[in-house]
């Protein structure tokens, strides 16, 4: 999704930053050359915001500003109270910020509350969810990227490793965030999204709307003429990994026409995450919670 007010030298130093990083400051995930953990300092969240513009400006073609073009980052006002997960690979040279491979963002509740709010509130109906369920605490994941030669099994198994560990130390209830389909027009994508509106639906108690504004129907040709197979096959890998560990799909989905996208929300109630999921990233993951 990434969409929002864009500026540039948003990190801000230690002191006005709003993060609270606690007691996470070691290694979150590893397997092989690859380690996880939050970024330390000011040079590796801007390292990833590099990366960010590399993907979603240079790759896939999000709409940027002059400024944007001249500092090469991706940035808004979220990044500096969020958490940055990031992925390192140790074989390559260099200090720590010039061997990020992949970043995730991680904007907690009580951080959102000081911020005035979660990234997504723009484009999803979060706030309401979020008061039917008082006892929880929410995660927002978001401008989740990985470097074309690093998109494979065993990244995507590293940053599970350290979101397992992250939301261990925080007691975290549910995970959020928006996950997108490239391009602005819903029915290049209505097999999948058809799909996901029939089947992947969130329950009643978890259900959460696009904002009526921004409100598309995902519910594109008739049910009987999908194929499974097909659907499936045409999501991109961030939608796919999120429905195998359980995650659910919220109503409708959002245009977002400055990253070029087209937006639905990911709602993944902790309790509910799949058994056997639980025994892989669990058991790694809470090596590295404490």
């Amino acid at each position: 999704m990434p969409q929002g007010e864009m500026q540039g030298n948003t990190g801000g130093t230690a002191i006005q930053r709003m993060r609270t990083i606690e007691s996470i400051t070691g290694t979150l995930g590893k397997i092989g050359s690859l380690e996880v953990r939050l970024a330390r300092d000011e040079a590796e969240i801007a390292a990833a915001q590099e990366i960010r513009y590399r993907v979603f400006y240079d790759e896939l073609g999000a709409r940027k500003s002059r400024l944007q073009s001249l500092e090469r980052r991706d940035a808004d006002r979220f990044d500096p109270v969020c958490d940055h997960l990031l992925v390192f690979d140790n074989t390559l040279p260099g200090p720590d910020h010039r061997r990020i491979v992949g970043t995730y963002r991680l904007l907690r509740q009580e951080t959102a509350v000081r911020a005035g709010g979660f990234y997504s509130e723009d484009e999803f109906e979060l706030r309401r969810l979020i008061a039917r369920h008082p006892g929880q605490r929410f995660l927002e994941l978001g401008r989740s990227c990985v470097l074309p030669e690093y998109r494979s099994k065993r990244t995507i198994e590293a940053l599970w490793q350290g979101l397992w560990a992250y939301f261990t130390h925080y007691d975290i209830g549910v995970l959020t965030g928006c996950a997108s389909f490239h391009g602005t027009v819903p029915a290049a994508h209505a097999e999948a999204l058809t799909y996901l509106a029939h089947h992947c639906r969130t329950t009643p108690a978890w259900d959460i709307s696009a904002n009526a504004g921004r409100y598309c129907s995902m519910d594109l040709m008739p049910i009987e003429a999908v194929s499974a197979k097909a659907a499936i096959a045409a999501m991109p890998p961030l939608v796919k990994g999120y429905l195998r560990v359980g995650a659910r799909i919220g109503d409708g989905c959002v245009i977002d026409h400055d990253f070029k996208t087209v937006d639905i929300f990911i709602v993944l109630p902790v309790r509910e995450i799949g058994a056997r999921y639980v025994n892989y990233y669990g058991g790694e993951g809470q090596r590295f919670a404490a």
